[in-house]
């Protein structure tokens, strides 16, 4: 099994100098044209630069918070049967052919398409949908900031009940049992009144320091999305401060974004370490993790319980957004890359699951210190991270410690994957107009951070939760995702061919890969998308935000959030098959089932660029 080759695709020195020549101009004249015109287009410095970017990327926000949660709402340990299964038929497989296919053509995730013209619509959907997702994924980061800076206190702020922004309903939950409660039948049913200062307060009305300091301080909500209100100044300050961090970690190319991975990616394992040693010896962490492993088989019999393993798996992988096409795309031809996305896999889910033994750890502290069911104190996404874990930590020792060390592995934990994100998106728009953007890279990344974010503070006005909740149900959201990701694998395995595609693999990596993943191309991954797609639909509802009911209008936004990534799959055929000559034989051989092998593509891409063809 051959790794090292002179040139890609064994093409020999005269097929190397003819590719050369075949530019205007010709040989070292064109060379040197390109070099004077023309700035280099880069590549990763080493192999382990490409590897943690790609597991820093993989590793997000949803390993620690929805991951866990997951596990919990579906059966604890069961949910892995359905997650497995998952990974194996369909997210391995579409993880290992993005990366191959940014690889095998040294291209972002427009130029992929080429392949099959007809899909390029596909690519035009991700560099969409990856806009709503630098928009909405960097919030929570802002979110994390603030409560690092705010732990920077003798005492967390969200201790008491004493502060300005604290109601007369306030009492903190591990004193309620020092309160004279009474039943009372209120005319339905018995309900608990307690006396709480100079009021008599339902137990069920009654309000924790965590959740005012949450709704009240940090987010200052407002009573709903038709209330807007003013922009949060404070958080702002720390949306700015993210976007500036992440503009830095990508401004000189990959070579310097895969420096800054070695840190962002690899210390959150060290805080999450620390975390888990401190968690485990709590009293109440062992209820706590059976919780989050016991298995409920019965959980298998419904349909949500699979729908949930699919789309955690496709958002935690990265998948659909072009960008591990771009990660891929500044490899070196040769480069192993099945390998390597065997090994990213594995660390992916792995850190998933350990991240469960550090999230419920804790939780089941919370849930002894407050003579709860764990199940009482188990909470998804922000109720997570902004709720139980600032109200868990207000028992420990040196709390201002704790909360400031979980809150900065939030942010690097999310800060390698929204830069990772925004590489991608960058990535398929300069090699798209490289004459146009790629001697103006940093001033094009400049330009995209400084919209995002004056995009961003719609989520940070008094109302801006109601926004992220709907770009979260509705432009990122599942079916989505599933949308795109079904296109992307049709137009690999059965527009461009699979057999074809494993050629261009072999051609790389020196051997075919294990045939079971021509198999999952072909038929196991575009089915799961289309049958759980097909599920959302379906048993889609209405978003809420807790009790809060959304006007029709938002729906209305929402629903066109949604519609401006997939409609550009559709549209794109559309338009593209009634504006080519021909007749359908003409059009399709065209635009579908092109003639031209691996090898006659990128050649034809990349024809008259010897930085291309070094790599």
């Amino acid at each position: 099994m051959t790794e090292t080759r002179e040139t890609p695709l064994n093409m020999d020195k005269s097929n190397s100098m003819a590719l050369e020549m075949s530019s205007p101009g010709g040989g070292a004249c064109a060379k040197a044209k390109k070099d004077d015109d023309m700035p280099e287009r880069g590549s990763w410095g080493s192999k382990l630069d490409f590897i943690l970017s790609v597991v820093g990327l993989a590793i997000g926000l949803g390993n620690v918070w929805r991951f866990p949660y997951l596990c919990y709402k579906n059966g604890g340990g069961a949910f892995l049967i359905p997650y497995f299964i998952t990974l194996i038929l369909a997210g391995i497989p579409m993880f290992f052919m993005e990366l191959a296919l940014g690889q095998m053509l040294t291209i972002g995730g427009l130029g992929v398409f080429k392949i099959a013209p007809l899909f390029k619509g596909i690519g035009y959907a991700a560099a969409v949908m990856s806009c709503w997702m630098n928009v909405y994924y960097i919030v929570i980061l802002a979110w994390a900031i603030f409560y690092f800076f705010m732990s920077f206190r003798a005492d967390l702020p969200w201790r008491t009940c004493f502060n300005y922004w604290n109601t007369a309903k306030c009492v903190n939950p591990y004193e309620r049992d020092q309160l004279t409660c009474w039943d009372q039948f209120n005319g339905t049913f018995t309900d608990k009144i307690c006396k709480v200062g100079a009021l008599n307060i339902s137990i069920h009305e009654m309000s924790d320091p965590v959740k005012e300091f949450w709704e009240r301080r940090a987010l200052q909500i407002s009573e709903g999305i038709e209330h807007v209100g003013t922009i949060r100044w404070e958080l702002a300050g720390t949306l700015l401060l993210v976007w500036i961090m992440c503009y830095f970690c990508i401004w000189k190319g990959v070579k310097w974004t895969g420096k800054v991975v070695y840190f962002t990616a690899l210390f959150p394992y060290f805080l999450l370490t620390i975390l888990l040693i401190r968690g485990i010896t709590l009293p109440g962490a062992t209820e706590g993790i059976k919780f989050y492993i016991m298995p409920n088989l019965s959980k298998l019999r419904e349909a949500q319980v699979w729908i949930d393993a699919v789309t955690q798996i496709f958002f935690s992988y990265g998948l659909g957004l072009g960008t591990l096409v771009a990660l891929g795309s500044y490899n070196k031809f040769t480069n192993n890359v099945y390998n390597d996305a065997l090994i990213v896999c594995c660390v992916n889910s792995g850190t998933s699951m350990f991240s469960g033994f550090v999230i419920f750890s804790v939780v089941g502290f919370m849930a002894h210190e407050q003579q709860k069911p764990v199940g009482e104190v188990a909470a998804s996404g922000p109720g997570l991270a902004f709720l139980a874990y600032p109200s868990a930590v207000l028992q420990l020792p040196g709390s201002p410690l704790w909360a400031a060390l979980f809150f900065i592995m939030i942010l690097f934990i999310g800060l390698d994957s929204q830069f990772c994100t925004m590489e991608g998106f960058i990535t398929a728009m300069v090699d798209e107009y490289p004459k146009l953007l790629r001697r103006r890279k940093e001033l094009f990344i400049a330009i995209v951070c400084i919209l995002s974010y004056l995009v961003g503070l719609t989520c940070i006005t008094n109302g801006g939760m109601y926004v992220f909740q709907l770009l979260d149900s509705y432009a990122v959201s599942g079916f989505c995702l599933l949308f795109l990701i079904f296109f992307e694998c049709i137009s690999i395995s059965w527009a461009f061919g699979v057999n074809r595609f494993y050629d261009g693999i072999k051609d790389m990596i020196g051997y075919y890969p294990f045939f079971f993943w021509k198999f999952c191309w072909v038929f196991t991954t575009p089915l799961i998308c289309f049958g759980v797609f097909i599920f959302n639909i379906v048993q889609w509802t209405p978003v809420t935000y807790l009790d809060y009911e959304y006007p029709w209008w938002s729906h209305a936004f929402g629903w066109f959030t949604a519609l401006s990534s997939m409609l550009c799959i559709p549209g794109y055929m559309i338009w593209l098959w009634c504006t080519t000559p021909g007749d359908f034989q003409a059009k399709f051989k065209a635009l579908v089932r092109i003639d031209e092998s691996v090898e006659q593509l990128r050649a034809k891409m990349h024809a008259g660029n010897p930085e291309i063809a070094a790599l």
